[in-house]
């Protein structure tokens, strides 16, 4: 552990969906001064998320959904574009993901490439998400997809041309931050 923090006190402000813990600390700077700050984390767990590609026809495979903190912060509909993501719940990232996978998009998908791992929020949130990739063809389509009926989740499964997801990045209609990292790692990498 860092020698130059000392947590003084942790306190639940929140536990009804996930955890808002508040956490007083002693923090050593860089001119050897204690100084006690304080600073709220959201602990949802961590998660994964995976590009669904298929270099032969040139798509790739991304969620619809709605997103009530994009609704409260400016999105008109709430809808926001993404690719498909989940968090562990226990599994290990390669599982989850490949759960995620099958309920959100109807696709079995074997193997799985992990490309890099990425705290999204670190300022705030807690949760680190292991980013993957997969080719995936139509036969591998075992259900329509759209999520756990009991998670509410209502998501509409999008197959898009690679070239045009990009061109939603520009035009704003791909605003998700994951989203936007994998198709750009499948843009630099070129799997497509």
């Amino acid at each position: 552990m860092n020698s130059n923090v000392q947590v003084i006190e942790e306190k639940v402000l929140s536990n009804n969906w996930y955890v808002l813990k508040k956490i007083t600390f002693n923090y050593k700077n860089k001119s050897g001064e204690w100084q006690i700050q304080a600073r709220e984390a959201y602990d949802r767990g961590n998660g994964a998320v995976i590009l669904l590609y298929n270099a032969e026809n040139q798509t790739v495979v991304l969620t619809e959904q709605f997103r009530m903190p994009t609704y409260i912060n400016g999105n008109a509909t709430g809808m926001l574009i993404e690719a498909c993501a989940g968090l562990l719940d226990k599994d290990n990232p390669e599982d989850c993901i490949r759960r995620e996978a099958e309920e959100e998009t109807g696709y079995r998908i074997g193997e799985v490439k992990k490309v890099f791992e990425a705290y999204m929020s670190p300022g705030s949130v807690t949760e680190i998400l292991y980013f993957f990739v997969a080719e995936f063809n139509k036969d591998m389509k075992v259900n329509e997809g759209g999520g756990a009926e009991h998670e509410q989740e209502n998501i509409e499964v999008l197959e898009i041309p690679f070239k045009k997801a990009l061109e939603m990045i520009e035009t704003g209609e791909i605003k998700d931050g994951k989203t936007i990292m994998l198709l750009q790692y499948a843009q630099i990498n070129a799997l497509l």
